[in-house]
């Protein structure tokens, strides 16, 4: 009888345990489903969430977790909100860890007012100030995108390549748009080029005509505009060809968006630009998975986004835990070298290697190489708009 009961409390503590390891997982998408780049997060978070759905099929996350997305908006541009549904979805949803933000502002305030005091971790495909490589974070902050001190770099070089000497540059007035202007013009600078105006313009306005007119008095060959696809930017973009102060046209990444070229037609076409992106063999892998889910895989921050939360979910593995206070000490071993390489559609293999004990190195779909404060070293898709969509020049 005794044999009889000890049997069955085995069976019942071992069912219990297994049960509890395989606790299911959330994870916080906080991206700007409203606002200024709302035409680009859809996909993002789609994205992520492309990875958490393979996770999950594979029954490989510490012992069969399952992978809940928990969406929030943070705005991209309203810091209190954002802040407050951030706070919303940790203390009632419980989540994990979060993919996001979006916008550097609001993520400052994200990591600042609830992800810092909660001890959670946050990796964002997106939020590019170079102010956030030196943020106090007690290392709970990650980004799968490259600070727009490199993104500086590139647009100077390829304006200087296109023989352009001198450029008017307009950019919204908030921590990404200012970080990004100032990158601009000190390398625009020190490559011999000329940024005839720098001046910032505010989102959610009706009327650009007095913006235009100082950028328009400044002159320049081409108008940088680092603003966003749905506000401002497209506003200025707008205002600048009904009164014919310029045709051309440079556009970083938060004006990268179909919607954009939409919106504007044909006097967008020939504009130039830049975003996170790269050629390597994770990108095609992720296509071939997001065709079949009709997820734009080349949509910006799509790739990013899955690595985000691919990059989550592996150091939970390798820290044994769905715990932030334990897997941001993971983060970078699962990202870097030494170990076997990772890309799209192989994250159970990763986990799998992880649960015996040995290393990864994930290159997912951005060919993620995290340096210093935790952030994607940097690879770049250069663009041209032509015949009404968004074409590929080459990577950098």
């Amino acid at each position: 009888m005794r044999k009889l009961i000890a049997g069955i409390l085995f069976v019942f503590v071992s069912t219990w345990a297994g049960a509890a390891l395989a606790a299911d997982v959330k994870l916080g998408v906080v991206f700007g489903y409203t606002g200024p780049i709302e035409s680009l997060t859809p996909q993002m978070a789609a994205g992520a969430e492309l990875a958490m759905k393979e996770v999950s099929d594979s029954g490989a996350l510490l012992g069969g977790a399952k992978v809940i997305s928990v969406r929030a908006d943070s705005t991209c541009g309203d810091s209190a909100a954002g802040s407050a549904a951030t706070e919303r979805i940790v203390t009632s949803d419980k989540v994990n860890a979060i993919v996001g933000g979006d916008c550097s502002g609001v993520t400052t305030a994200m990591l600042k007012n609830v992800a810092k005091p909660n001890g959670i971790v946050m990796i964002s495909p997106s939020a590019t100030s170079p102010s956030l490589s030196t943020i106090e974070d007690d290392g709970l902050f990650f980004r799968t995108a490259p600070s727009d001190a490199r993104q500086g770099a590139i647009i100077a070089d390829i304006l200087k390549e296109m023989g352009v000497k001198e450029a008017a540059l307009t950019y919204t007035n908030n921590d990404y748009g200012k970080g990004l202007a100032d990158s601009i013009a000190a390398n625009v600078k020190k490559g011999g080029g000329k940024i005839t105006i720098s001046a910032p313009h505010e989102d959610g306005k009706g009327d650009y005509s007095a913006e235009v007119a100082a950028l328009a008095a400044a002159g320049g060959d081409i108008l940088i505009v680092a603003g966003y696809a749905d506000q401002g930017g497209k506003g200025i973009i707008q205002g600048a060809l009904d009164t014919g102060a310029f045709d051309k046209f440079y556009l970083p990444d938060g004006m990268i968006s179909d919607s954009l070229v939409k919106a504007i037609g044909k006097g967008l076409e020939g504009a130039i630009g830049a975003h996170p992106g790269t050629d390597s063999p994770g990108t095609a892998k992720l296509g071939e998975i997001a065709k079949a889910a009709k997820v734009k895989s080349d949509s910006p921050f799509v790739p990013e986004s899955y690595d985000a939360a691919a990059l989550i979910m592996l150091a939970m593995q390798a820290a044994k835990s769905a715990e932030s206070g334990k897997l941001k000490d993971k983060v970078m071993m699962v990202a870097n070298a030494p170990g076997e390489k990772i890309y799209p559609g192989e994250l159970a293999k990763g986990l799998k290697i992880l649960a015996a004990g040995g290393d990864v190195d994930y290159v997912g779909a951005s060919a993620v190489e995290l340096i210093g404060p935790g952030e994607s070293a940097g690879n770049y898709r250069q663009i041209v708009i032509k015949d009404g969509k968004i074409a590929t020049v080459k990577y950098r």
